[in-house]
């Protein structure tokens, strides 16, 4: 698979076969990644990668709690309308694609809370690092994380940032041993085998036109 092609079919995946990933794999994975591009070579970025019965131990534990305020803010888009246009745009063709009308707050809900189980992806990454941290280095975590799921897609397998994780940061911290002081839990990613019959998986997502984010000057 080459870099276009990894680009063009990575997409967020909400329902995984029931397949493991191979330790292998994902050693290769994360081994590669560690090239992404890094401002002052800091390399902010930390992960812990779970599956198996610890990973069921802390959904487990995750289910039993109730979110708690989120230490960072991923909705202030929202207060422009370009923005919530996007937003709305795409819950339509998700929750469309699941045949779960607009009105039906508890079916919504349901859905979301899938988020809990990484919508059964059979590992999950949680990536935390240090308070110091600024945005620079949150933006190289970023490029970071763009690496990883694109090289899982090199290996035939998918992934869903979740940023919904950080509602649930004290209990992955504590489960995980990290210091709260010390440590951001910035996200999760769920890792697996696409279903590839999943509605969920196959809905069509729109993007801005090129012309709406980029100028070019002086070609």
């Amino acid at each position: 698979m080459n870099v276009t092609e990894a680009v063009t079919t990575r997409r967020s995946v909400r329902q995984f076969l029931e397949k493991p990933v191979p330790l292998d794999v994902i050693t290769r994975v994360m081994d590669k990644a560690r090239w992404a591009a890094s401002g002052c070579n800091y390399q902010p970025w930390q992960a812990s990668i779970v599956t198996g019965q610890p990973l069921r131990d802390l959904q487990a534990k995750i289910a039993a709690s109730p979110p708690q305020a989120a230490e960072y803010d991923w909705t202030a888009p929202g207060k422009e309308d370009a923005y919530t246009a996007r937003l709305h745009a795409v819950s339509a063709g998700m929750f469309g694609a699941m045949g779960i009308a607009r009105e039906d707050g508890a079916g919504r809900m349901a859905a979301m809370m899938k988020n809990t189980v990484s919508f059964g992806a059979p590992a999950v990454m949680f990536v935390y690092f240090p308070r110091l941290m600024k945005e620079p280095q949150w933006s190289d975590t970023g490029m970071w994380l763009q690496t990883v799921a694109l090289l899982l897609r090199e290996e035939g397998l998918d992934s869903c940032f979740q940023e919904y994780m950080a509602l649930y940061a004290n209990v992955i911290r504590d489960f995980l041993g990290l210091d709260h002081e010390r440590y951001m839990l910035f996200c999760g990613m769920a890792i697996g085998y696409r279903d590839p019959d999943a509605p969920v998986n196959n809905f069509e997502r729109e993007r801005v036109p090129l012309d709406e984010q980029v100028r070019f000057l002086g070609f």
